[in-house]
């Protein structure tokens, strides 16, 4: 028997951060919902832990032991074994949780197989110290994360027709959160209960609002994503556009599906090394 699991790109609509805490560590709030764009994790009983990479961005991952894939195994049980493939859709280091949501899909694939029977607030718990992002990955629904990321909770959000525009260059968190710290930003801000949108316009008023607080930074180690924002913000069709995460992928949210199409065919077409996807978020 094998368990094919979903792992969906992790979309931060909104990003406010703070300077850092003692422990080198940034305090965070953020809407974040999933899209519908996204990795695959296979996985199949066997007698060793085996993990094979394929799809597009395959060759741009290693799969030896720092893999997360294999450490979100080892981290759920020592002894079992199982043959993981992980069909990588998503691009490197692009600020949409792709390592992150490939890990809490291993563990959900390999509770699965394994019966262990863990309940997902288990297995979101386990994942913390596989990094901040793996716990909302493990829930995959609309959610509000404080702390340093590591408290989730769930949020109301409506579903949203999305650009995703990804400018074909990994851009490393630790490197923006760096220049982060260099720019002296992250004002102190006051914590907030999580929003319920109640719809679209709910949605688009609190990224115009709050914003992606990483956007400055990522903006001066990549110039190129201020043109692309500019580019994005001005197109009629688009409700809002940011950055998710740490960048480079951006997002916008459009009127209707069928913009988001338009748009991502334009933009695919002028820009051949770009990563470009119309999909949908907070949607199943």
């Amino acid at each position: 028997m094998s368990v094919r699991v979903f792992a969906p790109a992790k979309i931060n609509l909104t990003l406010e951060v703070g300077p850092a805490r003692a422990d080198g560590y940034h305090p965070l709030q953020s809407a974040v919902l999933f899209a519908g764009e996204g990795d695959w994790i296979e996985a199949a009983p066997a007698e060793a832990l085996t993990l094979k990479i394929a799809g597009p961005f395959a060759n741009s991952l290693g799969a030896g032991d720092d893999n997360l894939v294999l450490r979100a195994a080892r981290l759920l049980e020592q002894t079992r074994g199982a043959n993981l493939t992980l069909e990588k859709n998503l691009p490197i280091a692009s600020g949409i949780g792709g390592g992150s949501s490939d890990a809490a899909a291993t563990l959900i694939a390999l509770n699965q197989i394994w019966g262990l029977n863990r309940s997902v607030g288990d297995l979101a718990r386990i994942s913390a110290s596989l990094g901040a992002d793996v716990p909302v990955c493990v829930y995959q629904q609309s959610a509000w994360i404080s702390g340093v990321g590591d408290v989730v909770t769930p949020m109301e959000a409506p579903g949203l027709d999305v650009v995703l525009v990804n400018p074909g260059k990994p851009l490393a968190t630790p490197s923006v959160y760096r220049r982060f710290d260099e720019m002296k930003l992250g004002a102190r801000f006051d914590e907030r209960t999580p929003p319920a949108w109640r719809d679209g316009a709910d949605a688009v008023h609190a990224i115009r609002d709050f914003g992606n607080d990483l956007e400055a930074p990522a903006v001066s180690l990549m110039p190129e994503l201020g043109d692309l924002l500019a580019a994005l913000r001005a197109d009629p069709r688009v409700l809002a556009a940011s950055l998710s995460g740490s960048g480079a992928t951006c997002f916008a949210i459009t009127q209707t599906g069928d913009d988001a199409n338009a748009i991502a065919n334009a933009l695919r077409g002028r820009n051949r090394d770009w990563w470009v996807r119309a999909s949908t978020l907070g949607r199943p």
